[in-house]
């Protein structure tokens, strides 16, 4: 399948999401790797992973740039060429990135039970507004919105240029409905003290959120 959607977040900013359902020799065929990508690809055990790999640099001919137009640095954030900012995320059957002027950040999760159990670990305050989970209507909202929680948090911890923040006591995230779309969120450690906005929507069972400001 092409691309699936773009998003024009401003007049710098652009989302492209793509909804992989070609095969690996599909993907591969039809794309040209720099060597250092095709390396990465071999030493990649899952293929679902190397899909979503090959699928990322579909979307960045979509946006205009090449395989080579795109680096990592030690600590693994990605970069392009002419400066501008990246921030790359893929989860299964969908793969995303956002380009800007300016810093940002992007993730993208399925939404599973399971963040339910693991909540506490990554919840600061935002465990005093969450919805309750007395039905089962309910509990699919409450996954919902923790995934943009989390997800929120992810897209923030990309954008931080020195690692090292805690989910729960750095990254704040003010209080939204669903509905909304849209929420603030914080960094927050030592002398770096930065507010984003945060958008997020729902795509066939994923959430997709960005950060950026």
């Amino acid at each position: 399948m092409p691309l699936l959607k773009t998003i024009q977040a401003n007049r710098h900013t652009q989302v492209l999401i793509w909804k992989i359902d070609e095969s690996f020799n599909d993907l591969f065929n039809n794309i040209d790797l720099c060597e250092n990508s095709l390396s990465r690809i071999k030493s990649m055990k899952s293929e679902m992973h190397q899909r979503g790999f090959l699928s990322v640099r579909y979307l960045l001919k979509e946006a205009e740039y090449t395989d080579n137009d795109l680096f990592y640095t030690s600590d693994g954030k990605p970069h392009l060429i002419d400066g501008k900012e990246i921030s790359i995320t893929h989860s299964y059957t969908y793969s995303a990135l956002i380009i800007s002027n300016s810093p940002v950040g992007i993730d993208m999760e399925m939404n599973r039970d399971k963040i339910i159990q693991i909540a506490p670990k990554f919840l600061g305050k935002e465990k005093e507004y969450l919805l309750d989970n007395t039905s089962e209507s309910n509990t699919k909202e409450l996954i919902k919105q923790l995934t943009v929680i989390w997800g929120a948090k992810e897209s923030l911890f990309k954008i931080h240029p020195d690692g090292g923040l805690l989910f729960k006591h750095h990254l704040p995230i003010e209080p939204f409905q669903l509905t909304d779309k849209k929420t603030k969120g914080w960094i927050k450690k030592d002398n770096f003290y930065e507010k984003y906005d945060i958008f997020f929507e729902q795509i066939d069972g994923f959430t997709l959120v960005y950060a950026m400001n």
